[in-house]
């Protein structure tokens, strides 16, 4: 499923979503060299994380993004330039903000995944699965009642895979509308149940266009990105989504260093 992209520059066509994996897993020596890589702003806020470990995720996805679109864009990866919007979400600037180009990054655990297209806006996030000391009031305060209703009617081992499965896709399609601050998480409705395929069910009420299509990504090398309760009840995976307009469809999953 992923593979090295096989030349440096990297066609897309109108249609086409590439997705890209990234590894955050870098020695000290690496995320030097990676730091070097980005903008004052980045490294500014690399610096104010407190623990080494979301210091360097932070740079290691940030490079990771720059890395990834000089791909796309035959240009140095150090000098990309990026403008924010209301809710955070970056856009090409500077002599590049006539591309047309559409990116979204999301990093968790060990991992990062990043979704280029042309056409856009896109939206992607991935979670590591975890234990949750409290799932059932989490599920309360951030999840729309059908969700909720769906969610407690799941076997206990279940519950946790869906719970970051309903969660990622919600991100996703967030992070695509671009209205993180003003589209509450209880105001839409997607698929969770294992054997439902993802979808968006309900739009949110600031979705004016509502055409969207939602992918799982699977993460790990045997094709298999959730894999629920392992050995002695522990909670191991990764669960991962993206949300593309309609029209557009993944085509490629690629690997970055």
């Amino acid at each position: 499923m992923w593979q090295p992209p096989t030349t440096a520059a990297i066609d897309l066509s109108a249609d086409e979503v590439h997705v890209w994996r990234l590894s955050l897993c870098k020695q000290s020596d690496e995320i030097v060299a990676l730091k070097k890589l980005l903008a004052t702003d980045e490294v500014a806020r690399a610096d104010r994380f407190y623990f080494p470990r979301h210091h360097d995720a932070y740079v290691a996805a940030r490079a990771g993004l720059r890395k990834t679109l000089a791909h796309y864009l035959a240009t140095p990866a150090a000098s990309i330039e990026f403008l924010y919007g209301d809710a955070g979400k970056p856009e090409l600037s500077g002599r590049l903000a006539g591309d047309e180009f559409a990116f979204n990054l999301s990093h968790s655990g060990d991992w990062a995944v990043c979704a280029i297209g042309r056409r856009g806006p896109l939206g992607i996030d991935v979670e590591r699965l975890r234990p949750m000391k409290d799932a059932a009031g989490l599920a309360r305060r951030y999840f729309a009642p059908a969700e909720i209703e769906t969610w407690r009617k799941l076997a206990p081992n279940e519950q946790i895979p869906a719970f970051f499965r309903c969660w990622t896709r919600k991100e996703a399609y967030l992070k695509a509308l671009g209205d993180g601050l003003r589209a509450p998480l209880d105001r839409f409705v997607v698929s969770l149940a294992p054997d439902e395929p993802p979808r968006l069910v309900q739009p949110s009420p600031h979705d004016v266009a509502a055409g969207w299509s939602i992918e799982n990504i699977d993460i790990t090398e045997d094709g298999i990105g959730e894999h629920g309760v392992g050995k002695g009840g522990v909670v191991e995976g990764y669960v991962s989504a993206i949300v593309v307009p309609v029209g557009c469809r993944v085509t490629q999953y690629l690997t970055g260093n």
